[in-house]
C-alpha cells in the first residue's frame, strides 16, 4: 500500500519535533498505522533553516498555499499558529480535500465551528490532539475513551507557564514579579506572557475540552477568563496554612442551568493529587458519572511532546482515510445534527465556595458586622484564620473559608464589607473547588 503523504506547514520548535519522531520511529508508526505516513512537503519561510532539518527528504516551499494545494498531498499538518493565515490554509487544505492535523488551539477555539463545518461538508476529517495538554492524550480520552459516561465537570492544570510561576511563588515565597522572571529566563513564559499568566491560553484549552464534553459549540467568548497576576505570596501561605494550594485551573462544570466555563485561581484541598502537579506540567480531571474522577498528567508542552500528539493524530487519520465519512468519530465527539444549545453560565451565576482575605482594624465588633453581612447574603462560613496583631499594629488580617455560594451573592457581600469603616482596602476573593 502507498505511504500517505503528509505537507508539514512550520518546521520550528513542534516541527522540527514531529519531522524526528515521524522518521525516527517510522517502523513502529507504520506498523501501528498500516501503512508508511512520510512527509514529503514542508513549508518553512526560513528556508535554510528546514533544508538544514530535512535535507533532501522532502520538498520545501516558500509558500504555504502550494503545500495545502498540492495533489501529492494527502494531510496537512499546520504549525505555524495564529487565527489569520492559518485559517486560511486550514480552510484551504479542507477544500482541495486534504485531512488536517493541528495544534491551534487559538485558531479552533476562535473559528472551529466553520472549520469543523467545513471540514464535515468536505468529508475529511481534523485532528487536534496537540491542541490541549500536548502529549497529554485528553481529547482522545473525552472524544472515545470516556464516551460511554455523562461528564459531570472537568478541572485542568492546562498552562504550564503559569503552574510554574504558582510553583516557585510557593516553594520560594517570591512575589509574582520575581516568579515570573524567572519562568522567562529559563524560557518556559514569552517576553510578552499576557496570555499565560491572564489566563487566556487556558481559556483557549477549555473553549475544546468543553465542546467535546458537553456536545456545545466552540464558546471561546464566554468563558470567564481571570488570570494570576494579581496573587500575592501572603495569599499562597495563608492557603498552605488552611490545607490548600493556588492553581489555575480550567473549570467546566455541568449544572442545573446550563454549563459552566471559567479560568482562574483555585484553592485545591492539598491532599488531591492535582494540587501536587508542580512545574510546568499539566494535569486534567475528568469526572464521568459511570467512571468516576479520572487524572491525566504530563508535559503540556515542548518539541517531543507535543510531537507526539502531532504523529498520534496522523496515524489516527491514516486508520480512518478508508473509512466511510459517516462513521468516523465525530470532531466533538457528537454527531453534528446533535449538538446542544445548553447555556453557558454567566459567572455571577456559578455557585462555589470562597476564600476571602481583608484587613481590619483590630477593635471590637469588626468580625460581629463582617459576619452579619454574610448571613444577609446566604454566605456560611466553614473556616476562619485571624493573625494576631504585631507589637504596634492597628490592622490584621483575617481570612474565611466560605461554604457553596452563588457568585452575585458573594460580589455583592464584598462591596458591602468594603464599604465598612473598620475595613481597608479590597478584599482578596479567589475561588475553591474540592474536585470530589
Amino acid at each position: 500500500m502507498k505511504p500517505i503523504r503528509v505537507g508539514l506547514l512550520g518546521i520550528g520548535t513542534v516541527g522540527g519535533g514531529t519531522w524526528e519522531v515521524l522518521n525516527r520511529n517510522a517502523d513502529e508508526i507504520q506498523r501501528r498505522a498500516g501503512r508508511a505516513i512520510q512527509i514529503t512537503q514542508v513549508a518553512e519561510r526560513a528556508n535554510e533553516l528546514a533544508r538544514r532539518k530535512v535535507g533532501d527528504r522532502a520538498r520545501i516551499h516558500g509558500d504555504a498555499f502550494e503545500v495545502v494545494r498540492s495533489p501529492e498531498i494527502d494531510i496537512v499538518v499546520e504549525l505555524i499558529g495564529g487565527t489569520t493565515v492559518a485559517k486560511d490554509l486550514q480552510l484551504e487544505a479542507i477544500a482541495n480535500g486534504k485531512h488536517v492535523v493541528t495544534a491551534n488551539k487559538a485558531l479552533l477555539a476562535h473559528h472551529g465551528n466553520e472549520i469543523f463545518a467545513a471540514a464535515q461538508k468536505k468529508g475529511v476529517m481534523v485532528a487536534f490532539e496537540a491542541a490541549v495538554a500536548g502529549g497529554v492524550p485528553i481529547i482522545k480520552a473525552l472524544r472515545e475513551g470516556l464516551t460511554a459516561n455523562r461528564i459531570e465537570w472537568i478541572a485542568g492544570i492546562i498552562n504550564g507557564t503559569s503552574n510554574f510561576i504558582l510553583s516557585e511563588m510557593r516553594e520560594k515565597g517570591l512575589t509574582f514579579a520575581a516568579a515570573l522572571q524567572d519562568a522567562q529566563k529559563r524560557g518556559y513564559a514569552e517576553a510578552d506572557p499576557t496570555y499565560d499568566i491572564e489566563g487566556i491560553d487556558a481559556a483557549h484549552k477549555l473553549t475544546i475540552l468543553s465542546a467535546i464534553a458537553y456536545g456545545i459549540p466552540m464558546q471561546f467568548k464566554k468563558v470567564y477568563t481571570e488570570g494570576i497576576a494579581k496573587l500575592t505570596r501572603e495569599d499562597i501561605a495563608y492557603a498552605e496554612q488552611l490545607g490548600y494550594r493556588i492553581k489555575l485551573l480550567g473549570i467546566a462544570r455541568r449544572a442545573a442551568k446550563g454549563i459552566e466555563l471559567r479560568v482562574h485561581p483555585t484553592l485545591v484541598p492539598t491532599r488531591r493529587l492535582i494540587a501536587n502537579v508542580e512545574g510546568v506540567m499539566n494535569a486534567i480531571l475528568v469526572k464521568g458519572d459511570a467512571v468516576g474522577a479520572t487524572l491525566y498528567y504530563g508535559a503540556g508542552a515542548g518539541a517531543y511532546p507535543t510531537a507526539s500528539a502531532v504523529v498520534a493524530d496522523l496515524v489516527d487519520v491514516t486508520r480512518l482515510i478508508t473509512a466511510d465519512p459517516e462513521h468516523r468519530v465525530p470532531h466533538l465527539a457528537f454527531q453534528p445534527d446533535q449538538l446542544s444549545d445548553t447555556p453557558v453560565l454567566a459567572i455571577q451565576d456559578v455557585e462555589t465556595s470562597y476564600y476571602l482575605r481583608m484587613r481590619v482594624l483590630d477593635r471590637p465588633g469588626v468580625l460581629a458586622d463582617i459576619t452579619r453581612v454574610l448571613a444577609d447574603c446566604k454566605i456560611s462560613i466553614e473556616a476562619m484564620v485571624q493573625r494576631e496583631p504585631g507589637e504596634g499594629e492597628s490592622q490584621v488580617d483575617i481570612v474565611m473559608l466560605t461554604h457553596r455560594a452563588l457568585e452575585k451573592n458573594v460580589e455583592q457581600a464584598t462591596a458591602r464589607i468594603e464599604r465598612l469603616d473598620t475595613v481597608t482596602g479590597n478584599i482578596v476573593r479567589l475561588r475553591m473547588e474540592e474536585l470530589l
